[in-house]
């Protein structure tokens, strides 16, 4: 990965509905050179995919909550039966394994607290591989990126 290919990831992080035209033209290249190495960043793996971030609390989901999981046993059924429920669940937004105190650091969205509280009580308090949850509700969202530092070199 060169140079331009770092700027071109820079920018489509920034905004992913730019032209393949203006990003050329910000990059310095014409447009069917900034096309193939576009297109050589999205089969190399570099690029994943392209979204649309929303706003939580304008489409109905004002608790964002981090869950703290730990597992009432290691074993690879019970990490492999957890991780196929987490990726069942679409409140869940992101699931990380951890070291440490905690097995797994879940990100959540609720609509409110009563509606997180039964989402804890219906759907993953019950299952036998979860040993506790432990919730921390978020209060302010200070800095929110998914943008990663792309350097120059």
């Amino acid at each position: 990965m060169d140079m331009m290919d770092r700027r071109i990831l820079r920018l489509l992080q920034e905004d992913a509905s730019l032209t393949t035209g203006d990003i050329a033209e910000r990059v310095g290249l014409s447009p069917s050179p900034c096309w193939r190495r576009i297109k050589q960043l999205r089969e190399s793996g570099a690029i994943r995919r392209s979204v649309t971030l929303l706003d939580p609390k304008i489409v109905g989901f004002s608790v964002m909550v981090m869950a703290s999981v730990r597992l009432s046993r290691h074993s690879r059924e019970n990490i492999d039966a957890f991780e196929r429920k987490v990726n069942e669940l679409d409140e869940i937004l992101e699931c990380h394994a951890m070291s440490g105190e905690r097995d797994f650091v879940l990100r959540i969205a609720a609509p409110d607290i009563d509606s997180y509280h039964l989402f804890v009580r219906e759907r993953l308090i019950h299952l036998p591989y979860i040993a506790s949850i432990n919730s921390s509700f978020m209060l302010k969202q200070v800095k929110h990126t998914t943008a990663l530092p792309i350097p120059e070199n």
